[in-house]
């Protein structure tokens, strides 16, 4: 646990995952976690779930902390930020999407430490994927940011110029993974499975197979689907009708869309 008081300004869907995400883990307390939005609803669920975490509706007050994060609509970022004054030794964390360091320099102290992070909304739950890079940031304020958010999934720390192809992996990623999921579902409930049964056996399954993955450095895709595609037998027969519909160029063409 550290003293490290840190802002979100903004409680929408990703803000106030951040949010949560934060306040379960074990890194900075609930009660130095400010939390601002324009308007109360969202705030007093926060509150609701969390009565350490402090709320306002007035960004200032949130504005002296270590770290400021930023998890407003690209849009509103300059309205957001300049009024805010914002200067090292602070920390700025920005969530808005396609923002570069170059844009947020003209709103803040330029040479203050910027991250950017893409997130994704599994972090409320602890299991994000968060890309994390990096501008004027020290190597311990590189690894506290990357501590911070290894508490809530795991993070990575990556160029600037790769977040466009690494978001459209992991921010996107998770709505191609979920459609995967309700395709099976649907294919569940035709062959008699009900829909809730068919939605945890295919989210396990998930599950099973990302951690196959994550948890052996010396594994690849190709080699656990070797291990259960026997000769002849029901999975190869499955592998390959995907691969006879299409599914890898679709999931390709899909990533590179979202580019």
């Amino acid at each position: 646990m550290t003293d490290m008081k840190v802002a979100i300004i903004g409680a929408g869907n990703m803000g106030g995952a951040i949010a949560r995400g934060l306040a379960q883990g074990h890194y900075v307390r609930v009660q130095d976690i400010t939390v601002t939005n324009p308007s109360m609803p969202k705030l007093e669920k926060l509150k609701a779930e969390f009565p350490a975490i402090q709320v306002s509706t007035d960004n200032h007050e949130a504005a002296d902390a270590d770290v400021v994060i930023v998890a407003v609509k690209p849009w509103k970022v300059e309205e957001v930020l300049k009024p805010l004054r914002l200067r090292q030794p602070q920390v700025l964390v920005s969530v808005a999407a396609g923002m570069t360091f170059e844009d947020l320099a003209h709103f803040v102290d330029p040479e203050m430490p910027m991250f950017r992070i893409i997130p994704n909304t599994a972090i409320s739950l602890r299991a994000s994927m968060t890309l994390i890079a990096c501008r004027n940031a020290s190597e311990q304020q590189t690894l506290t940011m990357l501590d911070l958010f290894n508490e809530m999934g795991l993070a990575m720390l990556i160029e600037e110029k790769q977040l466009a192809a690494a978001t459209s992996l992991t921010s996107c990623g998770i709505a191609y993974v979920l459609k995967y999921v309700q395709a099976a579902m649907q294919a569940g409930v035709e062959a008699g499975i009900r829909p809730k049964d068919a939605m945890k056996m295919v989210a396990q399954t998930v599950e099973g197979a990302a951690r196959l993955l994550l948890e052996n450095e010396d594994t690849h895709p190709a080699l656990e689907i070797e291990k259960v595609t026997t000769p002849g037998g029901i999975t190869i027969k499955g592998v390959n009708s995907l691969e006879h519909d299409g599914f890898t160029s679709a999931v390709i063409k899909a990533i590179k869309a979202s580019i």
